[in-house]
């Protein structure tokens, strides 16, 4: 048997330019990564609108988080999760800009039972 581990705090970098999304499991209709995030926001007046649902717990750092048609934003902490239907509409207003955001997002086909 090969055991797949890990820790996902490990060797999280602060300061990236971009985020970094590390693959850490995938299966069919299954996908999970490491996402860090080093102040990152979707761009002013866009949406993300994806295809697969997807429920993310954030680990280290914060975020908010807005949902088309929602009144209000969604702040996250550590130890706060969501689930993002496919084809939920949602930006990513700002993440910490003081040290790096930590996110564990499973992904998933909803055409395989899963949303």
């Amino acid at each position: 048997m090969h055991l797949e581990h890990g820790n996902l705090l490990a060797g999280v970098p602060f300061g990236a330019g971009d985020e970094i999304f590390t693959p850490l499991l995938q299966r069919p209709g299954l996908r999970v990564d490491r996402i860090v995030s080093n102040g990152q926001a979707t761009p002013p007046g866009e949406w993300q609108d994806n295809p697969e649902g997807e429920w993310v717990v954030l680990l280290v750092g914060s975020a908010e988080l807005h949902f088309d048609g929602s009144p209000a934003p969604y702040v996250m902490l550590p130890g706060a999760w969501v689930h993002i239907p496919a084809h939920c509409r949602h930006r990513i207003e700002w993440t910490d800009q003081q040290q790096a955001t930590v996110w564990l997002a499973i992904h998933y086909d909803p055409a395989q039972g899963g949303g």
